[in-house]
């Protein structure tokens, strides 16, 4: 196992304060940040062998690869992001799902009157249109209602969030960031102050089939706005403006998570890839080899850090484990009422009562084996293990169940695999880091992939404490910076 080695630097305390640097203090110019929704650690090494000659084979020839990265936990699409770009787990962003409760929250269309709690969405049900690839971005009349100053207002995604984005942060030097994604309600990498992108491009997948085929027309869609961007230019439908090529800039791949959802692995030894997912896995390739020609033609790839980070994994690799339970199977285990239950493959309860709260564990604990529940959350645990407190916090489920593996809690016949749980399969997720400077290495140890964030800063030369996030959890550059 490799470990950084940290350099003191003395200098003379009249002339500069004490600095710090990591095995690698390049100041680069741009990054890079993509993120291949799905992706797991294992698939890449299984890829690259598959693949020696490939795009992702020759990025990791010249960079660091973290074999076990986790993400947030819960493991869903907007908690997994802004792990990356914040530094901060839920707990302090304040955002636990895409579709979640908030207790300080007032539901759509309402005057903010009554009793507060409210189901807070983040998905295409903020759309004008979600049959449309572009309607329009956020409709403002679909959008929670929350009491500030006094006054009932519709809160958009970027102003749920309670912390800084390395976008912010960026954008205030002065210079332009770029993010592309699947819904506009990923307006929230744009950070509290709304300032934090020079432009968002945000199609709708909701439009899209639920195939790899479709999967793979959507993001070519975010490629091209990837190369576009790498030409100083805006792609048609782009939120903002452009004067040059962006500091920082990225997005996501939809294409493997789907293939995983739809098609999944074999059941043979090592599970290697369906053929459906060896295509999704080819497109991902092919696009991350257009990047980096273009970098190159613009004589611009030396000083550019590329970083691969999954936002969430996909469970379970292996189909034996798959199965499925009734949601409504949950619904009778708690045995008291509910504000809310958000499932996948894992469960977040919302109880209507806080004070049912030992009556509920006792009554799942009794229903663990019918309910394929493998862990349960709650009391102190949650604050313990980092998740908050749901009495003091509005955000915070006071239970969070763990699935046995492979399990998820649906009723869909549509797909196979899940995210947003906390066993392995959801939570390891790729994670390496590509520049021509970079002497190959694999890095073993645990990491997560809040450490994106303060290493993004820190490759572009800013402190990597200008992040709240970084700040309220400590959260540390990845290895080897």
């Amino acid at each position: 196992m490799l470990t950084s080695t940290v350099v003191l630097a003395s200098v003379l305390a009249s002339l500069a304060p004490l600095a710090l640097a990591g095995d690698n203090d390049k100041v680069y110019k741009y990054v890079a940040a993509f993120s291949v929704d799905g992706l797991h650690p294992s698939d890449v090494q299984k890829y690259i062998a598959l693949k020696p000659q490939s795009a992702i084979a020759s990025l990791l020839a010249t960079g660091y690869e973290y074999t076990d990265a986790r993400t947030s936990g819960p493991s869903d699409s907007f908690p997994g992001i802004l792990n990356q770009f914040t530094g901060a787990s839920p707990r302090n962003t304040g955002v636990w799902y895409d579709v979640i409760w908030d207790r300080s929250y007032f539901p759509i269309g309402s005057d903010c009157s009554g009793k507060p709690g409210a189901e807070v969405a983040d998905d295409e049900t903020l759309d004008h249109d979600p049959t449309k690839l572009f309607s329009g971005g956020i409709n403002p009349l679909n959008l929670p209602k929350k009491l500030v100053g006094g006054k009932c207002v519709a809160i958009y995604p970027h102003q749920r969030l309670r912390v800084n984005t390395v976008f912010e942060v960026v954008h205030s030097k002065g210079k332009q960031t770029a993010y592309a994604d699947k819904h506009p309600a990923y307006d929230i990498v744009r950070g509290p102050s709304g300032t934090g992108l020079s432009e968002g491009y945000f199609p709708e997948i909701a439009s899209t089939p639920n195939t790899v085929d479709g999967a793979i027309g959507f993001d070519t869609y975010h490629v091209n706005a990837f190369l576009k961007w790498l030409d100083g230019a805006s792609p048609d439908n782009a939120e903002g403006t452009l004067t040059g090529i962006p500091t920082l800039f990225g997005g996501n791949f939809q294409s493997v998570s789907v293939g995983q959802k739809t098609k999944g692995y074999l059941p043979s030894a090592g599970n290697p890839f369906t053929p459906d997912l060896l295509k999704a896995l080819d497109f991902v390739d092919t696009s991350l080899g257009q990047v980096v020609a273009k970098l190159k033609a613009k004589n611009i790839y030396s000083d550019t850090l590329i970083i691969v980070a999954s936002k969430h994994g996909q469970s379970p690799i292996d189909p034996a484990l798959y199965a499925k339970v009734d949601p409504q199977v949950l619904i009778k285990s708690v045995g008291v009422p509910l504000d809310h239950l958000t499932t996948d493959d894992v469960a977040l309860f919302f109880l209507k009562n806080q004070a049912d709260i030992d009556l509920a564990v006792d009554n799942l604990n009794r229903h663990r084996e019918e309910a394929s529940i493998a862990d349960i959350i709650s009391h102190e645990r949650l604050t313990y293990l980092g998740y908050g407190n749901p009495l003091t916090d509005p955000a915070v489920p006071d239970i969070i169940v763990r699935s046995d593996p492979g399990v998820i809690y649906t009723t869909s016949t549509k797909k196979i695999a899940e995210h947003g749980g906390l066993n392995d399969d959801d939570q390891r997720v790729a994670c390496f880091v590509s520049s021509p400077s970079l002497k190959k290495t694999v890095y073993d140890h645990q990491v997560s992939t809040r450490q994106v964030a303060p290493t993004i800063l820190q490759a572009l030369g800013f402190d990597p404490e200008e992040l709240q996030g970084v700040k309220l959890e400590d959260t540390k550059v990845l290895t080897g910076f």
